[in-house]
C-alpha cells in the first residue's frame, strides 16, 4: 500500500513542492515523455508487478533482513541500533532494486541498450547485472578518479559485459560521469534508454526510482515489528543523490513520530571543495535537468565536491530530499571522512559486517546519535551496500586498527 504522501507526491509535472521538474534540451523532451507515459502504464500492469516480484524473490534474494547490531549498540552505550541489510541484496547494494525494474521498462519500450552513470560503481554493477539478465547492451560512464578508486567494481562491470567509459574532464568523479552519460544519451535517444542511478534527474526519474526503491521501506516497516513490536524511533540513511534514503524513508514518511535523518558527507572540512553537504550548505539551482538544492561556486556553477565515498560526492541532491527538508519532515546529519572510516572498521570488527564507505556515513551518524539516546530507543540504519569495493582503498590509506573487545 502506498502512503498518502506517496500517492500525492510529486505533482503531474514532477514537482515536490518547488523542487523537481524537467529542464532538458528539446531533443530529449519526447524520449522523457515517452518514459513517463510508459512508466505510468506499466506500474499498474499485473504482469510487470508479478515479474518484478519474481526477480526480487528468486534472483535478488529479497526480502533482505534486518539485523540487530548488539555489539555496536553496546559499544555506543545508548539506543539499540538495527541495520536494514541492503548489502545482502544481489550485487551488494540497494541499486538493483531500481535497475531490474528500469531494464524491464526498457524492454517493454523496445530499447536494446541501457546507458547510465555511476560513482562508486554500485549502480553500474547493478545495471550491468540487470542488462545481462534481460539480454540488453549496457554502457556505463564513470569518472576517471573513481575508476581507479573503485577498481573492483570496474572489473565486475566489464565481466558482466558492460562497456565502461571514463569521464576525463573536470574533477573526473560523479558529476562528470553524469555529464558524459547525458552527452552520449543525446546521440542515442532513439535506440537507448538512460537509466538514472538515483532519485535525481528530470521527471519522471526522481519519482520512478523512489517508487522502485520503496521496497526497502515496505519490508522494513513489517520486519521491524518482528524485532520491537513497534516502529523505529529513528531512521538513518546516507544521502548523495539519495536513492537508498528515499527507499527506506518512503515506508515511514506519514509516521510523524519517526525521525528521518539523511546523512551528508562533510568530507575534509566546511570549505567549498572539501565536502558534499548539499542540504547543509547549498542553495536552490538547476543542474542535470532538475531544480533542487546544489552547491555552487563563486560563479554560480556546480561547485567542486569531495567525499571519501565515491557514490555520494555529488553537488546536488534529489529534489524530494530538498522538499522533505524544506517542510521539516527530515533532518540532516553530517559525517566526515575520518568518522566514516572509523565506522567502517567498527562495524567490521564488532559485527562482522564490512560496509560500503557510503553506508559507513550512516553508521557513523547512528553511533553518535545512539550515544545520546536512552537504551530503550531504537535506530534503524539503511546499510545500503557492502564494502568489497572499498577495502583496497581503505587499507592503503587508513591502517587497520587492532580489534578491541
Amino acid at each position: 500500500m502506498m502512503s498518502n504522501y506517496l500517492e500525492n507526491t510529486p505533482d503531474n509535472n514532477g514537482y515536490f513542492g518547488r523542487f523537481g521538474g524537467s529542464f532538458i534540451p528539446p531533443v530529449l523532451e519526447k524520449p522523457f515523455e515517452d518514459i513517463k507515459e510508459a512508466y505510468e502504464k506499466i506500474k499498474k500492469d499485473p504482469k510487470f508487478i508479478e515479474d518484478l516480484k519474481y526477480v526480487r524473490k528468486h534472483y535478488q534474494g529479497r526480502p533482505t533482513p534486518i539485523s540487530f547490531a548488539k555489539n555496536l549498540s553496546d559499544y555506543c552505550g545508548g539506543a539499540k541500533i538495527y541495520l536494514k541489510r541492503e548489502d545482502l541484496n544481489h550485487s551488494g547494494a540497494h541499486k538493483l532494486n531500481h535497475c531490474m525494474a528500469e531494464v524491464i521498462l526498457a524492454k517493454h519500450m523496445g530499447y536494446k541498450k541501457v546507458i547510465a552513470e555511476t560513482g562508486a560503481g554500485q549502480h553500474g554493477v547493478a545495471l550491468a547485472t540487470a542488462a545481462a539478465y534481460f539480454g540488453l547492451e549496457c554502457e556505463i560512464h564513470m569518472g576517471e578518479v573513481d575508476i581507479k578508486k573503485e577498481h573492483p567494481n570496474v572489473v565486475r562491470m566489464r565481466i558482466l559485459g558492460a562497456n565502461v567509459i571514463p569521464a576525463t574532464h573536470g574533477l573526473k568523479t560523479l558529476k562528470e560521469a553524469v555529464d558524459s552519460a547525458f552527452e552520449s544519451y543525446i546521440n542515442q535517444a532513439d535506440t537507448a534508454i538512460y537509466c538514472i542511478g538515483s532519485v535525481v534527474g528530470p521527471h519522471p526519474f526522481p519519482m520512478m526510482v523512489r517508487d522502485f526503491q520503496s521496497i526497502i521501506g515496505i519490508e522494513s516497516r513489517e520486519q521491524f515489528f518482528e524485532h520491537e513490536d513497534s516502529l523505529p524511533n529513528n531512521i538513518v540513511a546516507c544521502v548523495g543523490g539519495g536513492s537508498n534514503a528515499m527507499g527506506i524513508f518512503s515506508g515511514f514518511i506519514d509516521d510523524k513520530e519517526v525521525n528521518l535523518y539523511g546523512v551528508e558527507p562533510m568530507g575534509k572540512g566546511d570549505k567549498i571543495g572539501e565536502h558534499s553537504a548539499t542540504l547543509t550548505y547549498g542553495e536552490e539551482g538547476v543542474m542535470h535537468g532538475f531544480n533542487s538544492i546544489m552547491l555552487k561556486d563563486e560563479k554560480g556553477e556546480p561547485a567542486a565536491v569531495h567525499s571519501i565515498g565515491s557514490g555520494i560526492d555529488y553537488p546536488s541532491v534529489g529534489p524530494e530530499h530538498a522538499h522533505l527538508k524544506d517542510i521539516g519532515r527530515t533532518k540532516v546529519g553530517l559525517c566526515n571522512d575520518e568518522e566514516a572510516v572509523n565506522a567502517f572498521y567498527k562495524l567490521s570488527q564488532l559485527e562482522g559486517i564490512i560496509p560500503a564507505l557510503e553506508s559507513a556515513h550512516a553508521v557513523a551518524f547512528a553511533m553518535k546519535l545512539a550515544s545520546k539516546l536512552a537504551k530503550d530507543e531504537t535506530i534503524l540504519v539503511s546499510l545500503s551496500g557492502r564494502g568489497d569495493k572499498d577495502i583496497d582503498f581503505v587499507v592503503e590509506n587508513y591502517p587497520i586498527p587492532n580489534a578491541k573487545f
